[in-house]
C-alpha cells in the first residue's frame, strides 16, 4: 500500500511549526493549518541595496472610466425596425420648433411616442437602403438631392475662404464662428435652392434643424446631437414628400457622405471640441450614424469581416467605398497610440462574428446612447413635423 504523498505544508499539529503562527503566517487553503513556507518579507525587510522589483502593468488603467450604462438592457432590447415616413397633407401649418426635453421623464415620453418610432424607423430605413452597396454604386439621384449635395459642397468651399486664425488655445478656433454666422445668415437662401414654391413656408420649421446640424458656434463643439439634427432635417424633408423612399440610397451614399466630408474638414480645420464625448469609452468623439450605415454596407461581404479593421491595407484601399472603414481610418490618423487603448469599444466590436450583428447592435446602442440621453436630446427640436408627444395627424 502506497504511502500518501507529503504535502508542502505541515499537517502535524502536535509539533510546533517552523515559522510563527502569527496572522502574517500563510495558512493552508485546505485545512487552515500554518504552511511550512515562510511569509513574504515585509517592506521593512528589503535592503536598500536590493529593493523590491518595480512591477508595471501591461496595460495602464483607463483615465476615463466607462459610463454607467446598462449594457445588458441594450443587448436584450429589440432591434429597431424600419418605418414608412408619414407624409403631411397640404396645406400645412408649419411652426418654429422648440426644445422640450428637460428630464428622464421627458425622455420616456419621447421614446414611447410615434415621433420617436417614426424618426428611428427612418434611420433604420436609411441603413437598410445602403445594405451591401458601395458608396460609388449607381442609384437613383433626383434633382433635389443633387441640389442638396451642391449646398453642402458650398459649405465646404466656405472653409477655404475662412482660414483658422492663429491662437494659443488648441481647441475651438474662433474662425469657426465666422463660418457658422455665414451659415445662419444664408440658411434661407440655401433652402430656396431646392424647396418647391408650395413648401417655402416650411423654412420657419426646417431652418433651425439645418443650422444646428454643424456644431455649436458659442461652444465651438460638435457631437452626436448635431449629427442627429441633420438626420432630423432629412426626416422633415421626407415628411414633406421632398425626398422619397426611392431616394434613400442616394441620401446615404451622396448626401450623408458629403455631410461627413464637411464635418471632418470642420473638425480638422477649426479643431471643434467633441460635444458630450464619453472619452475612450465612447464609440467615436463626434459621430455615430456612419458606423450604422457603414456596417450595413458590409453585411454578407465575402472577404471583409469586423476584424478586418485591423488590416491596414484593407483600410487604405477600401475606405473610400465603405463608411465604417473610413471612420476607422480617420480615427487612426487623428489619434495616437494603440487602437485598443484609445478606442476600446470599437476594438471590442471588431470581435463580433458578422456585420449583421454589428449593425443591429449599433442601432440598439444609438437608441440607448443618443436618443435616450437627456444631455443630448435636451437640444432636440420639436414642431409640427416632429411633434412633441408624437401624436401624428393622419396625412
Amino acid at each position: 500500500m502506497e504511502e500518501p504523498q507529503e504535502h508542502n505544508h505541515n499537517h502535524n499539529h502536535h509539533e510546533p511549526p517552523k515559522f510563527s503562527t502569527s496572522p502574517l503566517s500563510p495558512a493552508c487553503v485546505n485545512c487552515g493549518g500554518p504552511c511550512s513556507f515562510p511569509p513574504p518579507p515585509t517592506p521593512s525587510q528589503w535592503s536598500e541595496t536590493s529593493p523590491p522589483p518595480a512591477y508595471r502593468p501591461i496595460r495602464s488603467p483607463a483615465i476615463n472610466l466607462p459610463p454607467h450604462t446598462n449594457s445588458q438592457a441594450i443587448i436584450l432590447a429589440p432591434v429597431p425596425q424600419s418605418q414608412k415616413v408619414p407624409v403631411i397633407s397640404l396645406p400645412h401649418s408649419f411652426q418654429s420648433p422648440s426644445k422640450k426635453i428637460q428630464s428622464p421623464d421627458d425622455i420616456r415620453k419621447f421614446i414611447n411616442s410615434d415621433s420617436s418610432k417614426h424618426f428611428l424607423g427612418f434611420v433604420v430605413a436609411l441603413s437598410e437602403s445602403i445594405r451591401t452597396h458601395k458608396i460609388s454604386d449607381s442609384c437613383h439621384e433626383s434633382i433635389t438631392l443633387k441640389k442638396i449635395v451642391s449646398v453642402i459642397e458650398g459649405l465646404i468651399h466656405w472653409i477655404e475662404e475662412i482660414p483658422p486664425v492663429q491662437q494659443s488655445s488648441r481647441y475651438g478656433n474662433i474662425s469657426y464662428r465666422t463660418w457658422h454666422n455665414r451659415l445662419v445668415e444664408n440658411s434661407e437662401n440655401l433652402m430656396l435652392q431646392f424647396l418647391p414654391d408650395n413648401l417655402k413656408s416650411s423654412m420657419v420649421e426646417i431652418v433651425p434643424y439645418f443650422t444646428d446640424s454643424f456644431g455649436n458656434s458659442s461652444r465651438i463643439d460638435y457631437g452626436t446631437g448635431h449629427e442627429t439634427n441633420f438626420a432630423a432635417w432629412l426626416y422633415c424633408l421626407a415628411r414633406m414628400g421632398i425626398i422619397e423612399e426611392v431616394d434613400y440610397q442616394a441620401i446615404v451614399s451622396r448626401v450623408f457622405v458629403k455631410y461627413i466630408e464637411l464635418m471632418r474638414k470642420l473638425q480638422s480645420v477649426y479643431n471643434l471640441e467633441p460635444a458630450g464625448s464619453h472619452g475612450v469609452w465612447g464609440l467615436d468623439d463626434y459621430h455615430f450614424l456612419p458606423f450604422i450605415f457603414g456596417s450595413s454596407q458590409l453585411i454578407d461581404h465575402k472577404y471583409m469581416k469586423p476584424k478586418s479593421i485591423h488590416n491596414e491595407d484593407i483600410l487604405e484601399n477600401f475606405s473610400n467605398e465603405y463608411m465604417y472603414l473610413s471612420c476607422i481610418l480617420f480615427i487612426k490618423k487623428v489619434k495616437k497610440g494603440l487602437f485598443a487603448e484609445h478606442s476600446p469599444l470599437l476594438d471590442d466590436i471588431s470581435g463580433v462574428p458578422n456585420w449583421k450583428k454589428v449593425n443591429s447592435g449599433l442601432l440598439k446602442m444609438y437608441r440607448a446612447e443618443v436618443l435616450e440621453k437627456v444631455p443630448i436630446m435636451q437640444h432636440f427640436l420639436f414642431g409640427s413635423l416632429i411633434q412633441w408627444y408624437g401624436f401624428l395627424s393622419r396625412p
